[in-house]
């Protein structure tokens, strides 16, 4: 029995009443979060919107029953709830607050896809209504920033238009004479979404009843998604809340800048520019220590009886970046090998001058055997991280005493 659906002729009907004709215990869905006993109802009418066409399924309460999920199954909507109704005859209704986001958010796609293709030549190909952020995706050339602000700006001027909307039922045929912006290949009566001097397409979703009740349209970004152009939008009260938001955070740069709003950016071209001179100073700085601090522990670690030299440290609070400058240094001189660590983070650096004989890679894996850790590297050059920084003392003692053994 095909379920009537209620919110083809009304969107804003948030309440309805309706006979139950078949319930049953569904399995657990947890794809859906759905880990509990739920029953799904088919009614002989509903105003809930199944998930279908890219927009979300509507959620509220079927008599004292939370209304999970609502799918759609060829003509039937089943209905996931909570609990099992007492009565076949049951009262519905629909969350309002979620219900008309959703239709602000899909009545504006309608507008702005319409607007793309109609100024750009951008049709749209894909539509999803999301949970923050709402996406459609574009066929064609990658739309310039021009191209979003112009469809952006044309959309907005139709809702500040306040055009009508309606609902019209009529043949795949028939609305193809009319000049739809997308045809649909279905047989059968068709119900499309009409904004007048704007948009005729087939539609099954839910809409507002005229263009002003979209309150605004917001183009975020746009990014390559395969072949096509993924545009990100918000429409309504989303709209206005993404705008605050910017608007905090726009406030709080300036504020950490200190410059007005207007020169956030140029302000932050500046900090960006100092960032890179200031860290291009300090690997030089870093460099420059390095050789001098490698040439003094030359000196104190005098070579064994087969002329190798180690030199073994653990530093802490330097630069990340440091113990990578000092074991280069260390590994110019012949017959030397570094062993180095950073305490903090547990980092190990193994590296030693060519005619030193041994094998970096071998010592390293040789050293997570008994000290848990991961890493490793080349013959003369290897690297890891200790699962426990504390044991850092210890892993090039033990890093040590195996190159003795050698």
């Amino acid at each position: 029995m095909a379920t009537r659906r209620l919110y083809y002729d009304d969107s804003f009907q948030k309440e309805f009443t309706a006979r139950v004709v078949h319930c049953e215990v569904l399995p657990p869905d947890v794809n859906s979060g759905i880990t509990g006993t739920v029953w799904g109802l088919i009614l002989d009418r509903t105003a809930f919107y199944p998930t279908s066409g890219g927009q979300p399924n509507d959620s509220g309460k079927i008599g004292d029953a939370n209304v999970l999920d609502v799918r759609e199954e060829g003509d039937e909507i089943i209905h996931v709830v909570d609990r099992r109704p007492e009565s076949p005859d049951v009262n519905g209704c629909i969350h309002w607050p979620r219900r008309f986001d959703h239709m602000q958010q899909h009545t504006g796609q309608h507008v702005l896809s319409a607007m793309f293709q109609e100024r750009f030549g951008r049709p749209t190909v894909s539509f999803h209504l999301g949970a923050e952020v709402c996406t459609i995706d574009l066929r064609g050339p990658e739309p310039s920033e021009e191209v979003l602000e112009g469809a952006e700006r044309a959309a907005n001027q139709i809702v500040f238009d306040d055009r009508p909307i309606n609902i019209r039922y009529d043949s795949a045929e028939e609305f193809s004479k009319l000049g739809v912006r997308k045809e649909v290949k279905r047989a059968g009566i068709l119900r499309a979404i009409e904004i007048e001097g704007v948009e005729l397409q087939p539609c099954g979703g839910t809409h507002v009843k005229s263009t002003g009740q979209i309150g605004m349209a917001l183009v975020r970004r746009c990014s390559k998604v395969r072949q096509d152009w993924r545009v990100e939008f918000v429409c309504g009260g989303r709209a206005e809340k993404a705008a605050r938001h910017d608007f905090q955070l726009l406030r709080q740069a300036a504020e950490k800048l200190s410059c007005a709003q207007e020169d956030v950016a140029s302000a932050a071209s500046r900090a960006l520019a100092e960032r890179d001179a200031n860290f291009k100073n300090l690997r030089a700085m870093l460099g420059r220590l390095a050789r001098a601090e490698a040439a003094l522990a030359l000196q104190s670690a005098p070579p064994g009886p087969d002329g190798l030299r180690i030199v073994s440290r653990v530093f802490e609070g330097v630069p990340s970046e440091y113990p990578g400058f000092f074991a280069t240094e260390l590994a110019k001189s012949e017959k030397t090998v570094a062993l180095l660590s950073a305490k903090e983070q547990g980092h190990l650096l193994f590296a030693q001058h060519p005619s030193s004989g041994k094998d970096m890679n071998a010592l390293l894996k040789h050293v997570f055997e008994k000290f848990n850790g991961k890493g490793g590297g080349t013959r003369d050059f290897a690297r890891g991280k200790l699962s426990d920084p504390a044991h850092a003392d210890g892993a090039l003692a033990f890093a040590r005493e195996q190159l003795f053994r050698a």
